[in-house]
């Protein structure tokens, strides 16, 4: 998935402390377990939160802030720890606990974007605080890195390889990954979603909940899913919306998403090609052709931006990605793109690149968080790429890699020749690194748990409907599915009808009748 970018200043400060040096390129992986079982966390479960006013700059007075510590290897819980940045809106009714959310990305920050869209979640202060969270390598939770951005000639041969040289792209691919654990320091092996899971369970006791109540969007249904997985008894009121796939590896997962995009994009130029003011013309044809010629053209010859970086075709990628999200979104990236192609000027796109649109992120000081200024440029999409090969135990050798590629990329453009290289880079990016869990796929199936909402939209760009379909099949029983028949990643902001939907369950417990739906008239 597309994630978004800071615009901050690139550093390479990690807020772990550890009392024994952490080997960087170990797996890592925290034993799965239903309820906490090994050694004793019992310092961590205890703990309570200390909640202050948030400070910075356009940060909503009545948000607080605090921090829980957890370990970084639950394995080994004196080996190290770390501190997670939180931050919630108080209930203002009658309180029944907390609900935690989480925004997606992989990596995305929760801190700043409850900050920045708290008002889509006031109805649920009506009987719980609500609470998010940066988890850790994302944001102020000891953020990873890759140095000033993942290394600019991996990326270059990973998405375009010359297929001529294969080996010159798995040299570079390792060089990128040796250079992602130097500038991450000890959190990047201890890192994905199974170590954010028990960090889950931590923040629930720490909040006082017996149980979890969860709204996750995006990749944030992956991560509620293996919460359900591993602590069944322990699963309150679990949304998630745009489910995540739970099965196919990462290179089908890249192709997918690849096409979901192209067919958003289409759309956008369908649109956009219907005002005289559109930057690409009024022949959709065309408009799509010239997208692509964009790209290309600012792949070989990348233009400077006001920070003095070079802003290229992929960065250019990733900006038109965020703004596919939302139809909201697609006036302004209208107006970025004119500003571009007509004046040369990045700052529109570079909004939508860097994340622009969000306010700066708030702090309340605490010790052990990294200060907003010292989160890495390349954060969240160093975390992703971190997050994403942690939760996938696909690792194919040198000669599959090699024999592969030019069917990769065959592949990759098929499905967008826009966004296939963009993907493809992501998919690459994996190699050099260690395994990852089969924890995830092998196990994450036929939960014991409390019944959960599963919300699927049917022209989600970023999480196809079948996921939520194949998800709910996987999940069981206790999984009710809502049909979503609408626009944009994920329903829960974009559509009144699975707002309602979603808050009734979290606050009075109502499901709606699974396979019931939503339909498109009835979003905002």
């Amino acid at each position: 998935m597309l994630a978004k970018l800071s615009t901050r200043p690139a550093v390479r400060r990690c807020a772990v402390t550890a009392t024994a040096a952490a080997t960087l390129l170990a797996a890592g992986l925290p034993t799965a377990a239903a309820e906490r079982t090994g050694p004793d966390l019992s310092r961590f479960y205890g703990q309570q939160i200390h909640w202050t006013r948030c400070k910075g700059a356009d940060v909503p007075t009545d948000l607080q802030c605090g921090k829980i510590t957890v370990p970084l290897d639950y394995a080994r819980p004196r080996a190290g720890t770390l501190d997670l940045a939180l931050a919630r809106y108080r209930a203002t009714g009658p309180k029944r606990g907390s609900v935690l959310l989480n925004f997606g990305g992989p990596g995305g920050a929760g801190v700043s974007e409850l900050a920045g869209g708290g008002k889509d979640f006031m109805g649920l202060t009506n009987a719980y605080d609500v609470v998010t969270f940066d988890p850790r390598g994302v944001g102020r939770s000891s953020p990873v890195s890759c140095g000033n951005g993942v290394d600019e000639a991996a990326v270059a041969e990973a998405g375009d390889p010359d297929l001529a040289h294969p080996q010159g792209v798995l040299r570079q691919l390792r060089k990128a990954a040796a250079e992602c654990a130097r500038h991450s320091g000890p959190v990047l092996p201890y890192i994905g979603t199974m170590y954010a899971a028990r960090d889950l369970d931590v923040m629930r006791q720490a909040l006082g909940d017996k149980k979890l109540n969860y709204l996750g969007f995006s990749y944030g249904t992956r991560l509620g899913a293996v919460y359900a997985a591993q602590f069944p008894k322990k699963v309150g009121r679990l949304v998630l919306d745009g489910v995540d796939t739970l099965t196919e590896p990462m290179s089908e997962q890249g192709i997918a998403g690849a096409e979901g995009q192209q067919t958003a994009l289409d759309d956008f130029v369908d649109w956009c090609v219907k005002d005289i003011a559109c930057p690409l013309g009024q022949d959709a044809r065309r408009a799509g052709e010239q997208v692509v010629q964009l790209v290309h053209s600012l792949d070989e010859d990348p233009v400077s931006t006001d920070l003095g970086q070079q802003f290229t075709g992929q960065d250019l990628v990733g900006a038109i990605g965020q703004g596919l999200y939302s139809e909201e979104l697609w006036p302004s990236l209208e107006r970025a793109l004119a500003q571009l192609v007509e004046d040369g000027d990045t700052r529109g796109v570079m909004a939508f690149a860097h994340g622009g649109f969000s306010p700066a992120a708030p702090h309340a000081g605490d010790g052990g968080l990294v200060d907003e200024d010292d989160i890495p440029l390349d954060n969240l999409p160093a975390a992703l790429m971190a997050i994403n090969c942690a939760d996938d135990p696909d690792r194919p050798s040198a000669e599959q890699l090699t024999k592969d590629l030019a069917r990769l990329r065959a592949q990759y453009e098929e499905a967008s020749p826009v966004f296939g290289r963009y993907r493809l880079t992501q998919l690459l990016m994996c190699y050099g690194r260690p395994k990852g869990t089969d924890y995830i796929r092998d196990k994450v199936r036929d939960l014991h748990s409390p019944r959960m909402l599963l919300v699927g939209t049917r022209g989600d760009p970023a999480t196809p409907y079948r996921w939520t379909v194949e998800t709910a099949k996987r999940l069981g029983s206790s999984a009710v599915v809502l049909d979503n028949r609408g626009e944009g990643h994920t329903g829960y902001g974009s559509s009144k009808c699975v707002h309602q939907k979603v808050d009734d369950f979290l606050l009075y417990g109502s499901l709606p009748p699974s396979g019931s739906s939503c339909g498109a008239d009835e979003d905002t």
